[in-house]
């Protein structure tokens, strides 16, 4: 294992992923995850097995377990290995690892990571001390709300927000642009909120609303939150149905559907879709009505929208949120509005035949993703996924050994771990090297998801 390598992997979620290390160790595979971490240089089994390894009080197992990562110069693992001895108690000796040698020059991401590992060993104001200084930064100031919160320093934090707050009103006043300060107003109001100023906050918030002092729709939105958190639903009933009807509608409603008052929040929104034909809006009401378990009239909807370029952001929560009801899937997809658009072949191939491998029609289902064409599917590691759907689990594995694919390797060793053969699927899973050479040997791609963040990609 080099450095170059394990940047790379942690850059690209490589390896056996931070997700599957966990599920390993949940199903009590804290040795197989162990050996991963030494035999085949996976980071993210080091790490849970150093946070199980804690918990259980095997601080100089867990040490062992980070060394060799420790050893090629790596500052994440020498961060996690700073942690292991704080929580062993061997707080200056934990320090002393990661300790820069000058403050002033070091990057904001390692007095970051200082800082924090200073909160865990109680010593806040030193924390407080090393990030005052770069306090202007958006990314120190929210790490530094963030790691002081229930740290009883709120006032200290305060006073160093406070002018920056100011600052940012009169930025925003004045129209200039500074990242820096777009985000100061709200980390001043959320750290008042929490020593029990929220009215203070409320009042200095509607003020900036009223004057246009507002450099980014997050400080908007996080005054409606505000407000409903505080039942201010007055205030927050004008801002809803105001000039910014269409950045905080979704908060208020929300607020009125946690309250009890979901039909009063439905035709708010209703009432709004039919003036604006907002889609952003459509897709929240139907999103809504399907948890409430109306699916009919979540399809009603966004049935207007089904035929837009752009209707992703309607069809594809439909889909997701029917996985596991495909009966109901399948009278989705046989809407006459749900039809193959032109670039919306490549995540809609695979839903009918999941609904139907899900019923048990494994043989119509693997027929018709046969049939449809689709290039974008992975069609023999999407067949073993609807065998296993099926139930013919054992017919999946079968098919999954005989594709000599990196895809259904990762895809088989998934599926043996999830069957509790950890130590047989973790040897199938591809290794970090096998998984760089094959993504440094084609051209990239960009993500299969969609405007929303929801994987277009089936999982297995």
């Amino acid at each position: 294992m080099e450095l170059d390598d394990l940047d790379w992997q942690m850059t690209n979620y490589g390896g056996v992923g931070p997700k599957l290390a966990r599920f390993l160790v949940e199903q009590g595979h804290l040795d197989v995850v162990t050996r991963a971490a030494a035999e085949r240089g996976e980071w993210y089994c080091a790490q849970e097995a150093v946070r199980a390894l804690c918990a259980r009080g095997e601080f100089q197992r867990a040490r062992s377990v980070i060394e060799p990562f420790v050893a090629i110069g790596s500052s994440s693992a020498r961060n996690l290995d700073a942690e292991v001895l704080i929580e062993w108690g061997r707080i200056e000796e934990g320090l002393s690892l990661v300790r820069p040698g000058h403050l002033g020059q070091a990057s904001d991401g390692l007095c970051i990571a200082y800082a924090e590992l200073l909160v865990k060993s109680g010593l806040v104001d030193e924390a407080i001390d090393v990030l005052a200084p770069r306090v202007r930064s958006w990314w120190i100031a929210s790490s530094l709300v963030e790691m002081t919160d229930k740290q009883g320093r709120d006032d200290r934090v305060l006073r160093l927000l406070e002018p920056l707050a100011f600052e940012a009103r009169q930025a925003a006043s004045d129209c200039a642009r500074d990242r820096d300060l777009s985000s100061m107003q709200e980390l001043h109001a959320m750290v008042l909120e929490r020593v029990g100023r929220a009215d203070e906050a409320i009042r200095l918030l509607g003020i900036d609303f009223a004057a246009g002092r507002f450099s980014s729709q997050n400080i908007l939105i996080y005054y409606a939150r505000l407000l409903a958190r505080h039942d201010r639903l007055g205030e927050l009933r004008d801002l809803a149905t105001g000039s910014e009807a269409g950045v905080v509608l979704e908060v208020y409603a929300d607020a009125l559907r946690d309250r009890g008052r979901a039909e009063e929040a439905e035709a708010l929104v209703r009432e709004f879709i039919a003036v604006t034909g907002c889609l952003g809006h459509r897709a929240y009401l139907s999103r809504v009505l399907l948890a409430d378990g109306r699916v009919d009239d979540a399809v009603e909807v966004a049935e207007p929208a089904f035929g837009y370029y752009d209707c992703a952001n309607l069809l594809v929560p439909l889909v997701y949120g029917l996985l596991d009801r495909p009966q109901e899937l399948l009278r989705v997809l046989d809407h006459p509005g749900v039809k193959a658009q032109e670039d919306h072949e490549e995540y809609g191939a695979w839903w009918r035949p999941t609904a139907l491998a899900s019923l048990g029609r494994h043989e119509e289902a693997i027929d018709l993703l046969t049939r449809s064409g689709d290039k974008s599917t992975d069609h023999d590691t999407m067949t073993a996924h609807l065998l296993h759907l099926a139930g013919h689990t054992d017919m999946a594995i079968a098919h999954l050994r005989t594709v000599p694919s990196l895809k259904a390797r990762q895809d088989l060793g998934e599926l043996l771990i999830q069957l509790g053969r950890a130590d047989e699927g973790l040897a199938v899973l591809p290794t970090v090297a096998e998984q760089r050479a094959a993504q440094e040997a084609k051209p990239p791609v960009a993500a299969a998801v969609d405007d929303n963040g929801y994987s277009v990609d089936p999982p297995f």
